[in-house]
Formats: C-alpha cells, structure tokens, sequence
C-alpha cells in the first residue's frame, strides 16, 4: 500500500479525533494485516470506487462514540437515555467516519484522483473483509484520553490507473 493513498486518511482521522475529543491523539500500535479484520466495538465501513478501489472502516469503543456525541451535542453521558445508547453510538461513527473521509478525499481529489464514495454504514459483522493479494489492509489504533479508535484501511490503485501510472514512467 502507498502512503500517498493512506496519509490523506491518517491526517483526517487525527484532525477529527482531536477536535470531537477534545484531547490530542497518539498512533500506538500500526500493522499489516492479511487476515480478516475482527470488529473491537462499533464500527462504520466506507467503500471507495474509481482510480483507488477498497475499504475503510472505522471502529471505537461504545463508551468513546457516546463522548464524542456529548462533545458534540454539547450534553453529558447522563443525558444519554440507554435505551438508545446504541443508536447514538453507531450514527456517531457514521458522522465521523464522513467527516474523516470528507477531508481525505478533498487531498486525494486535489492530487488528481477521481473515485466514488459510497456513504459509511455501520458494520455490524464480527469479522470484516480481508485484505488480499493486491490489496493490503493497514490497521492502526489511535489512543485518546478517552479511550481508543481504530481505522483498518485495504485500498488499492484501479488497474486503469496503475497502467497509466507504468505507461508515464
């Protein structure tokens, strides 16, 4: 995977983090994963269609996705009926994952790519889409004060696009 299709991603993640934390944010653990992504809390994927192809999904911890619609709604986690905890929490990873990708796409749109997203939904299955041959899944927990956040990326350049790519060189 090209860092020039994920940093946009990284950049995005941190920002968003940040401000709906309120807190700063560390990269604690980064790996290369061949084998099928297994959800830790509540998650939200995002499908990307064009010169880059593959998936996003973005995972949290319930408590964290509840904060973050507090920091947002400007209420507390008492305010929370708990009866709909669960709802809040997944339209909140939702909304994030829009904002995250909302900025990413600006950066890769202004370095000529054109592609389609598709709007996120919330991955309800224990364990996700593995990466594979050609297209490999970086995942990275991102640690806050309140709590931890994991993005689990497996994009790849379209074959259109890496001929252009090998026909330029």
């Amino acid at each position: 995977m090209r860092m020039e299709l994920i940093q946009p991603f990284i950049n995005a993640a941190d920002a968003v983090l940040a401000q709906c934390l309120r807190s700063t944010t560390r990269i604690e653990d980064l790996s290369m994963e061949e084998e099928v992504y297994r959800r830790r809390g509540i998650a939200a994927m995002i499908t990307v269609n064009g010169d880059i192809e593959g998936r996003i999904i973005f995972d949290m911890e319930p408590h964290v996705a509840l904060k973050v619609a507090c920091n947002s709604a400007g209420c507390e986690l008492s305010d929370i009926d708990p009866s709909e905890a669960d709802q809040v929490a997944g339209e909140t990873i939702c909304e994030m994952a829009n904002q995250v990708i909302g900025n990413a796409v600006t950066t890769l749109n202004d370095q000529g790519y054109s592609f389609k997203v598709s709007p996120p939904n919330v991955h309800q299955d224990e364990r996700g889409i593995p990466g594979s041959e050609d297209t490999e899944a970086l995942v990275m927990c991102f640690s806050t004060a309140e709590g931890s956040f994991y993005m689990n990326i497996a994009m790849r350049y379209n074959r259109r696009r890496r001929g252009e790519r090998t026909a330029a060189v």
